[in-house]
């Protein structure tokens, strides 16, 4: 069993629905890392809660679902609360490595940053279908045009930030669409940040559970909408 430590600051929030299937081996890959696990489930109907908790990891319920961008801005201020340095996000469909952790850490320090942003076209991404490969493209220039950031990679979970940084995202965008808020407030703070080469894994169960292109066309027009309400 994980024993969560904090020792390190480095809180790692995990925002989780229904995801009891891939969840166990997810936390059993961070096992004896000398990070904090915590697992928001976010309305689950099926065991996620008890195997996270099973798993070792700190665990918050959301009574319904709101989404995963809620359930991170849940996660990010918890783990605040409970006094972290720094804040991990990691997906809960295996599709991120525990290792890439220490590297984005590694460049918030050498880079004066207060966020790392995982990316998988300066790293990897084997077995990336093309129509996916298109979509993640088409977000990644749309978020160029309107944060001014220059990333390559603007919808990867995977990514960390210091106490200073974290205390600077307020997500409102509580579905798929919070991947790019995200990198729109990065942009307005005017903070520093880090693009760091990380690998993703696809399987057939994270693809299954990913974007549709019908989801993909809802995300840009939420996203222009927050554009003309801000």
């Amino acid at each position: 069993m994980m024993k969560n430590t904090a020792a390190s600051g480095v809180w790692v929030v995990i925002a989780a629905y229904n995801e009891s299937q891939a969840l166990g081996r997810v936390l059993a890959g961070l096992a004896g890392l000398p990070y904090c696990i915590l697992v928001v489930d976010d309305g689950s109907s099926d065991p996620t809660a008890e195997i996270a908790a099973r798993g070792g990891a700190e665990v918050v319920r959301h009574p319904i679902n709101l989404g995963q961008g809620a359930a991170l801005q849940t996660g990010i201020d918890y783990a605040l609360m409970r006094g972290a340095t720094h804040v991990v996000t990691f997906d809960a469909d295996g599709q991120h490595r525990p290792e890439d952790i220490a590297a984005l850490l590694a460049a918030l320090r050498a880079h004066h940053a207060e966020f790392a942003l995982g990316s998988r076209f300066r790293g990897a991404a084997p077995d990336l279908p093309p129509l996916r490969r298109l979509m993640l493209r088409a977000a990644t220039a749309f978020t160029r045009l309107t944060t001014g950031l220059d990333v390559t990679d603007a919808h990867n979970g995977l990514r960390a930030m210091t106490r200073r940084g974290a205390g600077r995202i307020r997500l409102r965008q509580n579905r798929m669409a919070h991947a790019s808020e995200i990198l729109h407030q990065i942009g307005v703070s005017g903070l520093a940040y880090v693009e760091v080469p990380v690998t993703i894994r696809y399987s057939r169960y994270s693809l299954a559970k990913g974007q549709r292109a019908s989801e993909f066309v809802t995300i840009l027009l939420d996203l222009f909408a927050r554009r003309l309400n801000p």
